[in-house]
């Protein structure tokens, strides 16, 4: 019942904003003048042509093709489109990601479920619900943009490999990276969050038939101790000894267990030798990954760049300013969570307990992110002369504010890192924590422009493994989502303007 209700809910906005999007907005709008057309061609079975403005692979545009060929039966009862290609009008096209962003929410309440297998379905209904509200997420449900496709892959994708359905999770994940190419390394993230899980529940596994055998030669020496009872003290004595020796033998194990918490670098060592244990069952297992991954390089290799078209415009750069700002966004989306006196005591007490190690990662992690701000924050001439994107008032207004600001700024960096890292302690292991930030970095880094819908997936995968599961908080998060997404619509639909060396109307948008 809890993913029917998901469902419903969803649908409940996603039909009537639809409606109302298509209705003041029925052209084409910014990057949709590119999508739009292409999806056409695709439509009249022109798959040959390419429009050179376009840096995404064609994976949105062939769901397309299966969600107006579903649909195409209806239209031509009710005379709607009486051929394929009249079929897929803008609005059409648009309400494909009006029907993934009702699958994703779906998704999205398997994973937690999944995760967090306690929860009561109410619970679990309005987590997901509230992911639906994700300002950027859900904005982008009414455009025809590959941002809610790629989401809903990936978190499929992921799902799979939770449930260890590893070849469908690979299929998804070639899916996605057809959807949107840098993809590919949330892939890898997903193999690499496998073979972790899998490596560390072999451990676990290992350990406790460890501890099972160490039990029952305990219960043997017992038995053993109870028929020498009746001999001399001298045998008794003996016997005493050797069940001293063996309860020495295997106490090993139960600290080994034990310690598998206590650092990363301990992780990293039990991953490795559980890896080399069980190498035969990960190679099967995750082989198809790496089949993805050959053609992803060799798609590289012909194509000479990562995106399509437009290569110049979006050429590889080490923007490492760029996760900075990914931190801020998402501490702000979650701010219930970050931004509390109860979750800055307690980010205090865990560097506390160790003062000098921790105040060495602060100091470390400030002069990381001064650097970055200093040598590698880049302004790219659309973020710069596009007034349309809210990131443009926000660099303007706030960013370049001042010089000093970008500098001001790193302390509030630094938080929201440490603050993610936190939530995240509290549920995954160290190492997990690590590959998440590797990814993340991989996918923002080499990005020259800024754009919050780059943040997206990064996000949803830190708050579905953060530790929340009071109704509050995430009612907290669900009525900011809620002003966010009704004031960014409104700009969007009832605040049009117009350049004075464009013709057309202009609109706000993230």
């Amino acid at each position: 019942m809890g993913r029917i209700a998901t469902a419903a809910i969803v649908s409940l906005w996603v039909i009537p904003v639809s409606v109302l999007v298509n209705r003041i907005v029925p052209d084409p709008y910014m990057d949709e003048i590119f999508h739009i057309p292409q999806a056409q061609k695709y439509c009249n079975g022109d798959f040959m042509s390419w429009d050179p403005m376009i840096t995404t692979p064609p994976g949105l545009y062939y769901l397309s093709l299966v969600h107006v060929a579903a649909l195409l039966p209806s239209k031509y009862v009710l005379q709607l489109a009486p051929s394929f290609p009249e079929a897929c009008s803008t609005a059409v096209l648009r309400s494909v990601n009006g029907v993934l962003a009702v699958l994703c929410s779906i998704i999205v309440y398997e994973i937690i479920t999944h995760l967090r297998p306690a929860l009561d379905d109410r619970k679990v209904t309005l987590f997901a619900t509230v992911l639906a509200l994700y300002p950027l997420h859900w904005f982008f449900t009414f455009l025809y943009y590959t941002d809610v496709a790629s989401l809903t892959a990936v978190l499929a994708m992921y799902l799979a490999c939770l449930k260890k359905k590893y070849l469908f999770s690979a299929l998804l994940g070639a899916m996605a990276v057809v959807i949107r190419q840098t993809n590919i390394i949330w892939m890898l993230f997903v193999a690499c969050s496998g073979v972790i899980d899998i490596t560390m529940a072999h451990q676990k596994d290992s350990v406790e038939v460890d501890d099972s055998k160490a039990s029952n030669k305990g219960t043997n020496l017992s038995a053993l101790n109870t028929s020498v009872n009746v001999s001399s003290n001298l045998k008794r004595r003996k016997s005493r000894g050797n069940s001293k020796a063996n309860q020495h033998i295997f106490y090993p194990s139960n600290t080994s267990s034990a310690s598998q918490t206590l650092g990363l670098l301990h992780e990293i060592q039990a991953i490795v030798l559980s890896s080399w244990r069980i190498k035969w069952e990960l190679l099967v297992s995750f082989s198809p990954f790496f089949f993805v991954l050959l053609a992803f390089v060799a798609f590289l290799l012909w194509n000479g760049s990562v995106v399509l078209g437009a290569k110049e415009a979006h050429a590889v750069s080490p923007h490492f300013a760029q996760i900075m700002y990914f931190s801020i966004v998402s501490a702000l989306f979650a701010a219930p969570l970050h931004f509390t006196i109860g979750h800055a005591l307690d980010l205090f007490q865990s560097f506390w307990k160790n003062r000098l190690l921790g105040f060495l990662l602060l100091f470390l992690a400030s002069i990381a992110s001064l650097l970055s701000v200093h040598f590698f924050s880049i302004a790219h001439p659309y973020l710069l002369a596009d007034n349309r994107h809210y990131t443009f008032y926000l660099w303007k207004k706030i960013i370049k504010f001042h010089w000093s600001m970008k500098y001001l700024l790193v302390p509030f960096y630094v938080y929201s890192w440490l603050s993610i890292f936190r939530l995240l302690g509290k549920t995954r292991r160290r190492i997990w924590t690590l590959v998440y930030f590797f990814a993340t970095s991989a996918v923002l880094i080499p990005a020259p422009l800024i754009e919050f819908r780059y943040y997206t997936i990064p996000f949803y995968f830190f708050i579905l493994h953060s530790s929340i599961n009071d109704s509050q908080s995430w009612l907290l998060i669900g009525i900011l989502y809620t002003v966010l997404n009704a004031f960014t619509m409104t700009m969007f639909l009832f605040r049009p303007f117009h350049w004075d060396h464009e013709p057309g109307v202009q609109r706000f948008i993230w």
